[in-house]
Parts: C-alpha cells; structure tokens; sequence
C-alpha cells in the first residue's frame, strides 16, 4: 500500500509527506532520520492519513494535500 500523511510537528506546524510503510515512516521522522523539515521538530504526531493502492494516485494526492492552506489542512483531521 501507499500513504499520503501529515504530521504535527512538536512547534505546532505540519508537514505533508508520502510512504509505503506509514508506521516505519513516522519512526523514522521521531528519529530525526526523516524529512529535513521535521529533523529539528520532534517529535511529530500523525494527525491523519490516507491509504491507495496506487503510487501514482498517492503521490498526486500528496501534492493537492500540499497545495492547501493551513487551515484546510487542519479540517481533514478535524472531520475524524
């Protein structure tokens, strides 16, 4: 499977990213091995995600998902 997610990194701002293994990805970020973005922001939280079976779908979706303001963002989560 492939995931689309966005994490909640510990001074409050998100992060947008794409994987095929989500629970090792948010490890990886909680490391500080991740993104570069979210090396200096940890801990991260997952806040929400999405699954396809498709990479290319996800990675699509992965870049609508990163072309939404803040709080658009926020309501994808906030709906759960």
């Amino acid at each position: 499977m492939h995931y689309i997610y966005i994490v909640e990194c510990c001074d409050g701002t998100l992060y947008t990213g794409y994987t095929n293994n989500l629970e090792k990805r948010i490890k990886v970020h909680n490391e500080k091995k991740g993104a570069k973005y979210t090396r200096g922001r940890t801990p991260v939280k997952l806040k929400y995600f999405e699954e396809f079976e498709d990479k290319v779908e996800a990675m699509k979706r992965e870049a609508e998902i990163k072309s939404l303001d803040r709080p658009k963002k926020q309501a994808l989560f906030s709906i759960e």
